[in-house]
């Protein structure tokens, strides 16, 4: 049983390493947090396998488990600080610190900024915008969250749409 484990685990771990390296990205801007954050997530991943059972995907049980490592992580960290639901980000309009666009303009610091707005998402909002940028469908990232797929496809569309709004107020400027 052990065995099993441990060659699902390097299944895993070969599969979905870079994407589980991305997800932490999403989750810790800090390099050294984010390197704990990631061996937290490949140490929960190793022990959860001895209970794979196949009733999902392993591609679904790697991204549940590192999301809720990471939504713990989150939790963590978060404690005395504000995390904003989407609603609370679409209110805050242009209180929202972002880097200025003036100050680099490049496909770097694009992704940066995009990387600093859904750090500041709950922890749900937050994983449904990963997994649709790992490329996952609704489908797929509803299995993982537990929404239904109407719901995660509405939260990519006012995600998309709050980002959207975000970059157009930047321009502007």
């Amino acid at each position: 049983m052990a065995a099993d484990a441990d060659a699902r685990y390097a299944l895993a771990a070969n599969r979905f390493g870079p994407a589980l390296q991305r997800l932490a990205s999403g989750y810790e801007w800090r390099p050294a947090t984010r390197e704990d954050l990631l061996q937290d997530i490949h140490l929960q991943l190793w022990r959860s396998l001895a209970s794979f059972d196949g009733r999902c995907s392993l591609k679904t049980w790697v991204y549940r488990v590192a999301h809720n490592v990471a939504a713990d992580h989150v939790r963590r960290s978060m404690r005395g600080s504000k995390v904003l639901s989407l609603e609370d980000l679409e209110r805050a309009g242009n209180q929202v610190p972002v880097p200025s666009p003036e100050d680099e303009v490049s496909d770097r610091l694009t992704l940066a900024r995009i990387h600093q707005l859904l750090r500041r998402l709950e922890p749900l909002d937050r994983q449904v915008m990963l997994l649709y940028l790992e490329g996952e469908d609704a489908a797929a990232i509803a299995e993982v969250t537990g929404l239904s797929a109407g719901a995660v496809a509405t939260r990519i569309h006012r995600i998309k749409r709050l980002l959207a709004n975000h970059f157009d107020r930047s321009a502007s400027r």
